[in-house]
């Protein structure tokens, strides 16, 4: 497997962080349509629709930890280090990501949406561990 496999799990990242823009702005615009408030209120956000509210929570999480897992992914491919479990374990993270992302702009539950972004959270931290110990023994 080529090293560059590691950027596909990055570009389905960043495909999921333009979804929940999309979905962020359908449901703003939404609520400006429904007059539950007003275009002008998204100027400065003091009060988000709450169909609305969690999608812009998740975005917002969005640029958290999946950042860091993207500096990663970059920082694994610059020193070569992007094998096959360290693609897998970029997988694994995605999905996690995928599935946070779901349910907290649908259920939002937490006891559904907390074990996805704890897996999240371990496999980017894998992946962190994995990228400084090729550091420290390169």
């Amino acid at each position: 497997m080529g090293s560059t496999a590691i950027f596909w799990p990055v570009i389905v990242q960043v495909a999921l962080i333009y979804g929940v823009y999309f979905l962020a702005s359908k449901r703003r615009v939404g609520a400006v349509k429904r007059g539950e408030v007003e275009a002008r209120a998204f100027l400065v956000p003091n009060v988000e629709p709450e169909q609305s509210a969690t999608v812009i929570r998740n975005l917002i999480n969005q640029f958290e930890l999946p950042m860091l897992f993207i500096f990663a992914c970059f920082g694994l491919y610059m020193i070569a280090a992007a094998n096959v479990v360290v693609v897998i374990l970029a997988w694994l993270f995605v999905a996690s990501r995928v599935v946070h992302a779901y349910v907290h702009v649908t259920s939002n539950d937490l006891r559904r949406r907390r074990p996805a972004f704890i897996a999240g959270f371990v496999l980017n931290g894998l992946l962190w561990l994995y990228f400084a110990f090729r550091l420290a023994v390169a």
